[in-house]
């Protein structure tokens, strides 16, 4: 995994959540495929990581949960918004440096 970026806290937040709001509704699967896809990947359990993430989210009103495993978007504050857009952008021009 040395072609690929190592995602936590708010930066795993904020790309999952980045996800949500571009495609719609998805499984927690099809979110980790959608890190790897992008080159990035969590340390230990990555379900773990990412229904944690998502977990911290839900708290903040940012994406609901459907059941187990499915996830949404819910709304997001325009600053709060243009952030993480900015951070994720940041993110990937990470990645691209080192693949």
């Amino acid at each position: 995994m040395t072609d690929s970026l190592e995602v936590r806290g708010s930066d795993l937040r904020y790309l999952l959540t980045a996800y949500l709001f571009d495609h719609g509704p998805s499984t927690i699967a099809e979110l980790i495929d959608a890190l790897t896809y992008h080159g990035f990947h969590t340390a230990g359990g990555t379900s773990k990581a990412v229904s944690d993430a998502l977990r911290w989210e839900i708290g903040r009103g940012r994406v609901l949960r459907l059941r187990r495993g499915r996830y949404c978007p819910a709304s997001m504050p325009r600053a709060t918004e243009h952030r993480s857009h900015l951070r994720v952008l940041a993110l990937h021009d990470q990645v691209a440096e080192i693949s």
